[in-house]
């Protein structure tokens, strides 16, 4: 067989085989968001309480661990929905709180849109482009686990500016991890939809929280 003929076939089933993950993604990123925004609006209505830090930590990575063990086979998908569903629960409260505060809906969908922009033009930008931002893994992971740090610093310490401070990074550490997602997606770099999904739905859900803080505070109404 020619090396050549056979390079040439492999080349329309990689590109298939990216193409089908990348549609994948898409198609659960959405259904997720729309769960998670039912179980929020949920939340929101039946006015349940904040279930707390160390219950939301411990929920959030108890499921996210369950997820990645359950990657590549089908209750992978069942993880996948509990851990954006409860993620969606978590949020329902901060909504609500936001809700209750002067200009606090314009608040909510100014932070809301901003996500939703923010995403889609990186997204695109990541997907017309096809530039490979795979160098920016290293600098991602330190500055999200310095920024997750932080947040608990800023929670315990009970310093504002410091909890703006650590909104604004999460914004650009968010920012970036979509562009990074999105590139490991394209180049082949994540073959596995239900994870590319989780990181996908992580960043525009800490994303969103992030410029809810930073609008909030910045309104006046935080």
């Amino acid at each position: 067989m020619n090396p050549l003929n056979a390079g040439i076939s492999r080349a329309p089933s990689s590109v298939l085989a990216t193409n089908k993950v990348i549609r994948n993604t898409y198609t659960l990123l959405s259904m997720t968001l729309i769960f998670s925004a039912i179980t929020a609006g949920a939340s929101v209505v039946f006015n349940l309480p904040y279930p707390g830090f160390l219950l939301t930590i411990v929920g959030y990575f108890g499921l996210l661990f369950l997820t990645h063990k359950l990657q590549n086979s089908v209750w992978g998908l069942a993880a996948v929905f509990a851990l954006t569903g409860f993620m969606g629960l978590t949020l329902g409260p901060i909504i609500s709180m936001y809700l209750n505060l002067p200009n606090g809906s314009q608040v909510v969908m100014t932070a809301l849109g901003g996500t939703g922009a923010i995403f889609i033009g990186l997204s695109g930008y990541a997907l017309t482009t096809r530039k490979d931002f795979s160098f920016m893994g290293g600098f991602l992971m330190v500055g999200i686990l310095v920024a997750f740090l932080g947040s608990i610093a800023a929670i315990f310490l009970n310093i504002p500016a410091l909890s703006l401070a650590i909104s604004g990074m999460f914004v650009l550490l968010m920012s970036g991890l979509i562009l990074y997602q999105t590139s490991q997606l394209i180049h082949g770099g994540e073959t596995n939809y239900i994870m590319a999904t989780v990181t996908l739905y992580v960043s525009i859900y800490n994303l969103f929280l992030s410029l809810l803080h930073l609008i909030g505070a910045f309104s006046g109404d935080d």
